[in-house]
């Protein structure tokens, strides 16, 4: 594997439901624009069977993963926890029905055989990085995905976190070739499966490929998902068609000029002749118009790419949601108010600090029950982020959740708060059992 010269080509997305989320539409302006150049270029694309097809075979199928991740793990049952994914045919009352029941996977006619089913991890990351090997030096591929939202719409869970997926298709060095984003895929209630396909170019040199995939959203209700029939297609580009005008044209133009009357001709001739002569002269202006065979492209492309039946879905959008569902750690323990602030709009600046002896705290912080900052260590260093307030979003809510008590419990921490030209002072005390909590309100 070496190099790549051509990034994407179109993305293609179906599904027979009708609530498409508007970052989908929006990649599809994006993308679509290039392509009618690319494609007006290179002519129409013909795609070939699949050259390879990663449906997560039957019963206890071998590890696709080429190598373990931090935040995911394999488990081998049919309703996998947070954090873990399984490959599996089916799932059954998953978490007291919060999740669809699949009787089967998503290839067709294949009753028994596994789709890889993921439950998000609390942090986001990489959940499956296979490796594609065997692919056509220099040639044109549909890279095609399925993929399906398995959690309901319930009371349980108002606001929801969900998958938000990229999916990367690199070289073995790491260098990105190109990339799909799904967006934030919606929950249905049942089970609609959705496709997502990119299209790329191989060098001559590269015959391997890694696909990494990211959720980009963190765990909570709403963020878990399937996905199947994973397949690489040859793409075939045949030339445009050669259009008969632009050939017989100019050749009625060279006959014109070879077959013109002297002046000799012309003196002798009578004057109906003369009237005559205008009329291949005004056929003559008319090639320059014709010979640009790109002329004529766009409506063949247009044909091409039905985007007419993607465009016309209706869009479902779903209101912004100020409060992610607490997650397990803030409900179990005591969230202490320590401090309440009053500001007018901007940025607030955060700088976290230990507070007295550096002695090894570690904290996890919450805005608004959404995970910030991970297990990071506290130190004279400050740890900084910044927080918009404004009319839309007036409240926000901080929480510190200890990780560990350092070698000199409790686990203490400075906040220095920079907001509407002042700044504040904010001494933190949290552990095991209780845990930091910080409001910001606009001042009114």
């Amino acid at each position: 594997m070496k190099d790549y010269t051509s990034g994407i080509v179109f993305i293609k997305i179906q599904s027979n439901f009708s609530a498409v989320n508007t970052e989908v539409l929006k990649m599809w302006f994006l993308i679509l624009i290039p392509c009618f150049q690319l494609q007006a270029q290179t002519g129409s694309c013909v795609l070939l069977e699949p050259t390879i097809i990663m449906d997560f075979g039957a019963g206890s199928a071998k590890e696709m993963n080429i190598s373990s991740s931090y935040q995911y793990s394999r488990v081998y049952n049919s309703c996998p926890g947070d954090g873990h994914y399984s490959y599996t045919p089916y799932t059954s009352d998953c978490f007291n029905g919060d999740w669809i029941t699949l009787t089967e996977d998503h290839t067709p006619g294949d009753n028994h055989g596994n789709m890889l089913l993921v439950n998000a991890s609390y942090e986001s990351g990489d959940f499956f990085n296979p490796e594609i090997t065997g692919l056509k030096p220099g040639a044109n591929y549909e890279f095609t995905v399925w993929i399906l939202n398995v959690c309901k719409p319930t009371e349980k869970c108002p606001y929801p976190l969900l998958p938000d997926i990229s999916i990367q298709i690199k070289t073995s060095d790491g260098r990105l070739l190109t990339e799909l984003n799904t967006g934030r895929l919606h929950r249905t209630g049942q089970a609609i499966w959705t496709n997502y396909s990119v299209m790329f170019q191989m060098q001559k040199t590269v015959t391997d490929l890694t696909v990494s995939m990211t959720n980009h959203s963190p765990g909570g209700c709403g963020n878990d998902f399937a996905m199947d029939d994973i397949s690489f297609r040859e793409c075939i580009i045949t030339p445009p068609p050669i259009s008969k005008k632009s050939l017989t044209t100019p050749s009625k133009k060279t006959n014109t000029a070879t077959n013109a009357p002297t002046r000799k001709d012309v003196t002798i001739a009578s004057r109906p002749v003369k009237k005559q002569i205008p009329k291949p002269v005004a056929k003559t202006t008319a090639p320059p118009k014709q010979q640009n065979p790109l002329a004529a492209q766009p409506k063949a492309v247009t044909e091409n790419i039905t985007v007419t039946d993607t465009l016309n879905i209706p869009i479902a959008i779903s209101p912004p949601a100020p409060f992610y569902p607490p997650p397990t750690v803030l409900v179990t323990r005591t969230n202490a108010l320590v401090k309440i602030i009053e500001t007018g709009p901007g940025d607030i600046k955060i700088d976290l600090f230990d507070n007295g002896e550096i002695d090894g705290d570690t904290v996890s912080v919450y805005h608004n029950n959404k995970l910030i900052l991970s297990h990071v260590r506290l130190s004279n260093k400050a740890l900084s982020f910044t927080i918009a307030i404004d009319a839309e979003n007036p409240h926000h809510e901080l929480v510190m959740v200890a990780n560990n008590l350092g070698s000199i419990p409790p686990n203490t921490s400075l906040m220095y708060v920079t907001a509407d030209s002042k700044r504040y002072e904010v001494f933190i005390s949290s552990n095991e059992q209780k845990n930091a909590k910080v409001i910001f309100d606009l001042r009114k």
